[in-house]
């Protein structure tokens, strides 16, 4: 059951600031941010929209069958968790108020502690989206196993289904920034639709009976918080996504910090509502055993159509997910590229304005990470390429918070109450990052670190000619 949390725990990536400032644009006033237009056009609702829509995902799908075996604790993990993720949603705040220019946590890192740690950061980033593509290709293939039995039987079929949905994924994004931006932002209202059925239609089906007691299991209760913990607040990945639009922003020191905070709460209350609903509704047991818990929630609440909404939505997620992920895989390697940090290939755009050579590179690295590890098996190739996109993401998290305390120190506009605060806020942040990479395990860590040591060589590279 852990590996199958690991595996869905996803979605929750970092969205490259061109992105959404190029498709906002495009869908609401027509202008194109990427040619140059100075107009902003986000203002708190829209920015909102980002953080809910960049951090909700597959996982919460899954997330009920993970919750039961831990009954009440699990549900306090999740509202800590809420509050954790809020702590570093009030710091990206603090640096958004302060830091008004693309590129969210590597901007914000790139101020504080330089080009080389702005880099590290956009290397990590970039690894960890392209490698969350192929965590999201795997369940969405896994998904439609359920749906077409000779798919699911089939590791082949199963690999080759994952393989296909990358592909034109990278189809979309190449044909332009705009199309790949209508398809994110409607999968982004369809997979609202089962939550929003399952927790308004659900509470009227709840049975205090059908509860599950505080601990339930066996062990020490404050361990298994501990644990519990690090694995509820990998839903909360992506919370940073308002951030990076912000030369795009109507007053975005003010409407970025006040997104990310009440957009950060309401992602823990949908979370929290759709998995007290799931376990008022199903026995413990019967949601621990499930391999699709809100589907069986569906079914209880409204016959086999609600089970089908659910695994339809649980697929125009994923293929949503991914389609966002690979843009931002993209996007963030151009930047970084514009900023000379990266090879200039990624930076060469296309006629439709689309770093065409970026999508097609992460498109191959996210194809033959699908194809290792399907060896592992299903559940294995999950866990492992789950773990490494989770740890990539959190490190910019750590290392923004480490920046807020360097900038808001020298910031000689900011009080000494003030600074307390702002710093106050940071440690905890920085605290609850470090709790969650030491959970992601050894291994994790292991090659977390190899992978950013790669990107050394690099590094070197592309400053080479740089005056010491």
């Amino acid at each position: 059951m852990w590996e199958r949390v690991k595996n869905e725990l996803n979605d929750n990536q970092s969205i490259a600031y061109s992105t959404y400032q190029y498709f906002f644009n495009r869908l609401t006033t027509g202008e194109d941010s990427m040619s140059g237009s100075t107009q902003r056009s986000l203002g708190f609702w829209r920015c909102w929209s980002l953080v809910v829509g960049g951090t909700i995902g597959s996982a919460i799908f899954m997330m009920p069958a993970v919750m039961a075996p831990y009954g009440g604790i699990g549900l306090l993990s999740l509202a800590v968790a809420t509050l954790g993720a809020l702590a570093i949603a009030m710091m990206f705040g603090h640096l958004a108020r302060r830091i008004s220019v693309t590129g969210g946590a590597y901007a914000y890192t790139r101020a504080g502690l330089g080009d080389f740690a702005g880099f590290l950061i956009a290397w990590g980033g970039w690894i960890g989206l392209w490698v969350s593509c192929s965590a999201i290709a795997i369940a969405f293939a896994a998904y439609l196993g359920a749906l077409v039995p000779v798919i699911g039987a089939s590791p082949v079929l199963t690999a080759a289904t994952a393989l296909a949905l990358i592909w034109v994924v990278v189809g979309v994004n190449i044909a332009g920034v705009r199309e790949s931006g209508i398809v994110s932002l409607v999968t982004t209202l369809l997979k609202l639709l089962p939550l929003v059925l399952i927790g308004g239609i659900g509470l009227f089906f709840v049975e205090v009976k059908t509860l599950p007691p505080m601990h339930p299991g066996e062990g020490n209760a404050l361990l298994v918080f501990a644990s519990v913990f690090a694995l509820t607040f990998w839903n909360f990945l992506g919370i940073e996504s308002a951030t990076i639009p912000a030369e795009d922003t109507v007053n975005p020191g003010n409407t970025i910090a006040q997104a990310t905070v009440i957009g950060t709460l309401t992602v823990g209350l949908v979370y929290l509502l759709v998995n007290f609903v799931a376990l008022g509704v199903l026995p413990t047991e019967v949601l621990a055993a499930s391999a699709s818990p809100l589907s069986d929630v569906g079914i209880r609440l409204v016959g086999g159509v609600g089970g089908l909404i659910v695994v339809v939505g649980a697929l125009v997620s994923t293929a949503g997910c991914i389609n966002t992920t690979l843009l931002a895989a993209g996007q963030m390697a151009m930047a970084a590229a514009r900023d000379g940090l990266f090879p200039g290939l990624f930076a060469r755009l296309s006629d439709r304005h689309a770093p065409a050579a970026s999508y097609v590179l992460s498109g191959m690295l996210t194809s033959l990470l699908v194809i290792l590890n399907f060896a592992k098996g299903l559940v294995a190739a999950y866990t492992f390429i789950l773990l490494i996109a989770t740890l990539t993401t959190v490190i910019p998290y750590a290392f923004s918070a480490i920046a807020s305390l360097i900038l808001q120190n020298h910031d000689p506009a900011v009080s000494r109450a003030q600074r307390l605060r702002e710093a106050g806020v940071a440690v905890i942040a920085f605290m609850v990052c470090m709790w969650v990479i030491a959970a992601s395990g050894y291994e994790t860590v292991y090659w977390g670190f190899l992978l950013l040591m790669a990107g050394l060589p690099v590094y070197t590279l592309v400053t080479r000619n740089r005056a010491v």
